[in-house]
């Protein structure tokens, strides 16, 4: 069976490479970040069966390597532009449209992967990790887009290391910022946040009104989209807050479509922020506009427009 922990450790062995090569080049701290970074990736079972067998040091070392990315993140020295000399010369041959095949591969085989992965069974042993099907899939999904990546631009593996290594260089520490939002929602939940939130609302709108918890609900996924830079951590804590006990239990919204509009709600906040820096940094990064905000400007009329008709859609369809 192919489970979530072999997708892990890929990633960590990329990190690895990627901070080897940093070594080979005497790139220190970017070498040093990597290196800390992967170890989360290829020893976090170890560390997770460490605490559970009562041994601290291990989760203790993890914590110190937590500290160091922040420091070394703060120094400023992760992060490097290529010269337009060395991508001229590091870019290969055209290959036209085709380019865009290997990035669209990755979703399309994703979903393939989950619709066909109840069929795919080694006697009564399933093939893929069924509780973590998307990530396994997903990780194998990039698995066959790298494949078809060299096979369009013809190039081999060390080729894409190095690319890839590039990539990373280039991006720097705000390729962990998806991943530390992704737990922020679960944490905020846990503590009780939804709940403070509930009793603000409770306090300054009148829960009478369903216009007004309509425009609390919008307005707070699209703020706490902003504040955490991710709609899905924005989410559990709206709606433990104000969907469920004002707009479901009180006004008797329906869940799917209030949950459904609302995710996309949140995606308006997800265009005005810079937390959202694999959407609206990285991009201004890799571009190097002269603006690093230049992409959240240009998306701010979209933003709007679409909170403005996302909450027409909830008021017209959550109350059918």
């Amino acid at each position: 069976m192919i489970q979530v922990e072999y997708v892990y450790w890929l990633v960590g062995a990329f990190l690895l490479v990627a901070a080897g090569m940093n070594a080979r080049e005497r790139h220190w701290p970017k070498a040093a970040f990597w290196l800390v970074l992967s170890s989360a990736f290829l020893l976090g079972d170890l560390v997770q069966l460490a605490t559970a067998e009562g041994l601290r040091w291990p989760a203790q070392a993890m914590g110190l390597g937590v500290i160091a990315l922040g420091v070394l993140a703060a120094r400023g020295s992760l992060q490097t532009r290529a010269s337009s000399e060395e991508r001229h010369r590091e870019t290969p041959a055209p290959v036209g449209n085709r380019l865009f095949a290997p990035a669209l591969a990755i979703p399309l085989a994703t979903l393939a992967l989950v619709l066909v992965a109840p069929y795919l069974r080694w006697g009564d042993t399933p093939l893929l990790d069924g509780s973590h099907l998307t990530l396994v899939s997903l990780g194998l999904a990039c698995v066959i887009a790298l494949a078809y990546a060299q096979r369009t631009t013809r190039s081999n593996l060390s080729q894409s290391l190095a690319q890839g290594r590039r990539l990373l260089d280039t991006v720097g520490c705000v390729a962990l910022l998806p991943m530390l939002l992704a737990t922020l929602g679960s944490v905020f939940a846990a503590t009780g946040v939804g709940d403070a939130i509930a009793a603000i609302v409770g306090a300054v709108i009148p829960t009478d009104s369903r216009i007004a918890c309509l425009a609390a609900f919008a307005l707070g996924m699209v703020l706490f989209t902003v504040i955490m830079g991710n709609a899905f951590a924005a989410f559990p804590v709206m709606m433990a807050g104000i969907g469920l006990p004002l707009l479901v239990l009180q006004h008797g919204a329906q869940p799917a479509v209030l949950g459904a509009i609302g995710m996309l709600t949140g995606y308006c906040g997800t265009l005005l922020t810079p937390m959202a820096a694999n959407f609206n940094i990285v991009p201004a990064v890799l571009l190097e506009l002269r603006d690093q905000y230049g992409v959240i400007r240009a998306q701010v009329p979209t933003a709007l427009a679409l909170l403005a008709v996302n909450f027409l859609l909830m008021g017209w369809l959550a109350f059918r």
